[in-house]
């Protein structure tokens, strides 16, 4: 089947989604798992220039990772939207492209990975401060994953208690697919409630 051309359907409302959270969360496998066109990667191999650098604990086997972004495109007819995203590179060293990407986004997915939730406290914070609606994202790696979305959100300490927190598998696009709808839900409320009179 071939790919949706967007500009054959007027109607289709464009839109910025970023793909975030820490190294080796699974950024570039969602992204790589939904897109409708072949994503654009700046991915890198890791090497012994990054030890110190670079904290491989608990990802050991990790030999690629995103330098710049990750980029890919995916058309939701039903909803009558094309979502552009962007995925952020994960390590400290390149959080300050993180701003650049942000500027036009309208939503983010964070996904976090619960074997080692303390690196994703940064890019919940940077949401948080900047005020993107965002949906955190479960990684169940090996189609594990030991905690409810509730007590995941109780351990990221989100400001807001209705951020949705989905447990999800990067590379299924059933699973993909259901996070950034729900992430579009979550912006329609939003853009609803600003609507409403004081």
């Amino acid at each position: 089947m071939p790919a949706f051309d967007p500009s054959s359907s007027p109607e289709a409302a464009p839109v910025k989604v970023l793909i975030a959270g820490g190294f080796g969360v699974g950024k570039t496998t969602l992204v790589e798992t939904i897109s409708e066109i072949e994503p654009l990667r700046t991915e890198e191999r890791l090497t012994a220039a990054g030890i110190g650098v670079d904290d491989l604990d608990g990802i050991e086997s990790k030999a690629v990772t995103t330098v710049a972004m990750d980029f890919g495109r995916i058309t939701l007819t039903d909803a009558g939207v094309v979502l552009y995203l962007f995925g952020t590179p994960g390590q400290e060293r390149f959080w300050f492209m993180w701003d650049d990407l942000l500027n036009g986004a309208l939503g983010a997915i964070v996904l976090v990975d619960t074997r080692r939730l303390d690196r994703s406290f940064p890019a919940v914070d940077f949401f948080e401060n900047r005020g993107l609606p965002f949906v955190v994202g479960a990684n169940c790696f090996h189609g594990e994953q030991h905690y409810t979305a509730e007590e995941i959100g109780a351990a990221l300490r989100l400001r807001d208690p209705d951020t949705p927190v989905l447990m999800l598998d990067a590379r299924s696009r059933d699973d993909v697919r259901e996070a950034l709808l729900s992430l579009l839900d979550l912006l329609i409320d939003k853009a609803r409630a600003a609507s409403l009179p004081v």
